[in-house]
């Protein structure tokens, strides 16, 4: 057997929490991250879209992740965060409770999500889940936290937030 074989990839993940459960997304689709800001609530939009901030110019849509799962959000405390985040050719916030760490999982600690994982959120999300010791993380594949239909909605209202902007 070659040695190539033997050597095991290893994932960057961001580590955030909603509520009582422990998320990971890839870290390079976190472009950065935010204490929370002023956000500016968008008429007619789901109910787990905030609304739309003003990155350094840039007009960006921010999602509730703890409504986008239906789970029951901690609040909004100290300790709350929006990742700003890509998702497909699209940056968009995303609000989490807490992000805790950076870490690397070796592709031998993540297995795909079981049958009957005990989680609230739709199974169409979820990309696995890792196995750091003693704890399970469950890793979100974030181009299918919106469908392509919610993607296009939130660029339109982005835009015209953006043609709003530029002519004050």
């Amino acid at each position: 057997m070659p040695e190539d074989q033997n050597i095991k990839q290893e994932v960057q993940m961001v580590v955030f929490r909603i509520k009582d459960e422990e998320f990971g997304v890839e870290i390079s689709q976190v472009k950065e991250i935010l204490k929370l800001v002023p956000i500016t609530r968008m008429p007619k939009s789901p109910v787990f879209i905030e609304g739309v901030i003003n990155l350094r110019g840039q007009i960006i849509t921010v999602v509730d992740l703890a409504k986008r799962f239906d789970l029951l959000s901690q609040g909004r405390t100290e300790t709350s965060r929006i990742m700003v985040v890509e998702v497909g050719e699209n940056t968009v916030g995303m609000i989490v409770d807490s992000v805790s760490e950076v870490l690397r999982l070796s592709s031998d600690d993540i297995e795909k999500t079981p049958a009957l994982i005990e989680t609230n959120v739709h199974e169409r999300y979820l990309r696995g889940v890792g196995k750091i010791d003693d704890r399970l993380l469950i890793l979100l594949d974030l181009n299918e936290v919106l469908s392509q239909e919610e993607i296009h909605t939130m660029a339109k209202h982005t835009e015209a937030m953006g043609e709003n902007t530029e002519k004050e």
